[in-house]
């Protein structure tokens, strides 16, 4: 298996892993926040499903930024394959980086501010699922798609069995408070940044090789 598959795998199922983790415990959250308030965790539990719905006006920005190099002109002997994945850079950074103010905001005990997560978490939940199927598609042989999909999201789903573990943790040795684990997971996050890293230094690498092979 190639780095980058390899990354990409690790990119999903860290940032997956924080989505599930957090969904999994938000009614005990929710419920440790409002003191108890049936009416006040209904009234969050309504707003989180209400921005779920959402989701589908936030996945087209994604893919601005992906396209955002269609129309200009690209660099001398530069494949489009290679503008694609030099475009979707951004995307995987920016993926990245909601993860980590999401996972910040989650962690927070305070509850006004958990609005503002649920907008951030669903945003970052599109920009994660449309980003896995884009970058699949540019960065790999087209023929190859459906298995490496396929095989992505399996890996993904495995590597998110942890949340049982997570969970387990929270209602046993830690009394119901997820603060440690929510710290461990925003730290986990981190290491989600190789990925478009990585995709920006092989991209800075076929340039490189490129412009040697314009110049001889």
């Amino acid at each position: 298996m190639s780095r980058l598959f390899v990354l990409h795998v690790l990119w999903l199922s860290v940032i997956q892993l924080r989505h599930f983790f957090f969904i999994g415990t938000l009614n005990s959250m929710l419920q440790r926040l409002t003191a108890g308030d049936p009416s006040l965790v209904n009234q969050y539990i309504n707003a989180f499903a209400l921005t779920q719905l959402c989701g589908v006006l936030c996945a087209p920005w994604n893919g601005l930024i992906m396209d955002r190099h269609k129309g200009k002109p690209r660099a001398a002997g530069e494949s489009e394959q290679e503008a694609d994945l030099r475009a979707s850079v951004l995307s995987l950074f920016l993926t990245v980086l909601q993860c980590l103010l999401f996972s910040i905001c989650a962690s927070m005990p305070y509850l006004l501010l958990q609005y503002f997560t649920f907008v951030v978490q669903v945003f970052n939940r599109a920009f994660l699922y449309g980003g896995q199927a884009a970058f699949i598609s540019v960065a790999f042989p087209s023929c190859h798609f459906g298995k490496l999909y396929g095989l992505v999201s399996a890996l993904g789903a495995v590597f998110s069995l942890l949340q049982y573990a997570c969970l387990a943790l929270v209602n046993g040795p830690l009394d119901g408070n997820p603060l440690y684990v929510n710290i461990g997971l925003t730290l986990l996050s981190l290491l989600a940044f190789i990925h478009p890293l990585s995709v920006f230094l092989h991209c800075r690498s076929l340039a490189s090789q490129r412009a040697i092979s314009v110049s001889t």
